[in-house]
Formats: C-alpha cells, structure tokens, sequence
C-alpha cells in the first residue's frame, strides 16, 4: 500500500543514517474516508491520482503540524511516499481524512519518493508552522496563512536521491 509519511528535515537525516525510522508513524493513504472527502469536495469525477494527490496535501499539512512541536527544525515540510505492506497500516479513528498508522518500521528500501519544499518556500512555510494549530481549530485568518503554505508545491525526489538530500544544511549535512 502506497502511504505518505508526514515528516520534518531531521527525519530524513534520521532515515538516511539508521536506514529506517522506528513505527509507529502517522501517515496518510487513500482510504475509503479520503475517498468519500475528496468526492464530496471536487464536485467532479476525481480518479486515482486526485486521491493520491490530496492524501500527500494532508500529509504535507500534517508535517506542518510536526514543524510546531519542534521549533528549532527548518521550516520545511517533508513528505515520505512509500509502498509498505498492508498489514502495517491500521486505521485511525476519528483522525484526518486519509490518516493511517503505519505500524511497521518505515525502511529506506520502502521510499518510492521524498517531497520537501523548496528553499524558496521557508518564510510562508514558517508562518504557517505558527498558524497551523490556530487554522485546525477553525480560525480563518490562521487558514489563510496555512492555505499559502500549500500553495508552494513540494519538490518532488526519488528514493535513491536520499543522501542528496540529507547533504542540504536544512536536512543536517
């Protein structure tokens, strides 16, 4: 099963040094819940790739949400796609729309792609860092700012373009 790992720059060094990082992990995926979510807010016929896209936009939220716990990372979002076995995903109750938890160890040979923001992105990305708990419970401004965020597309890299990554200084290289 494809999962999108919500992740912060440290992560990824983490990943890359140990070659995997420990489960649990939150993670998102296109479950039936996305599914319904996505059909009732496109108003058209969405196909698979519309709901993969909005499974990593709520990953890439949710790396906001692990950016506020942990104030002195980068302001970068991190976004791991990987394809793991479905018996490492649970379901989450009452959580996001796509939101799983991936409860076996998330290796390096597991990582289809790595999705970051560009260096470009760090000011809007850390103004929605501050506003992203605000815009959960439901304060417009806070969203506005969020919405920004998410504007900014993530670069988009593939597994093996890990070390290269990691060498950037906001991964820790």
């Amino acid at each position: 099963m494809r999962v999108y790992v919500p992740a912060i720059p440290s992560m990824l060094a983490d990943l890359a040094r140990a070659g995997e990082l420990a489960a649990p992990q939150p993670a998102f995926a296109v479950t039936p819940e996305l599914s319904l979510w996505v059909d009732e807010s496109s108003g058209g016929d969405p196909d698979n790739e519309e709901y993969e896209y909005a499974a990593m936009g709520e990953a890439s939220r949710h790396s906001l949400r692990r950016l506020a716990d942990v104030p002195d990372e980068a302001p970068c979002r991190v976004v791991i796609a990987a394809d793991v076995p479905d018996r490492w995903v649970e379901s989450v109750a009452d959580g996001w729309p796509g939101e799983v938890l991936l409860t076996g160890p998330l290796a390096v040979a597991h990582v289809v792609s790595l999705h970051v923001d560009d260096p470009d992105a760090a000011e809007t990305v850390a103004a929605a860092t501050l506003a992203v708990r605000r815009a959960d419970d439901g304060h417009e401004a806070s969203e506005q700012v969020v919405a920004a965020a998410d504007e900014d597309e993530l670069l988009w890299y593939a597994g093996p373009e890990l070390a290269l990554l990691v060498s950037d200084r906001r991964f820790g290289g």
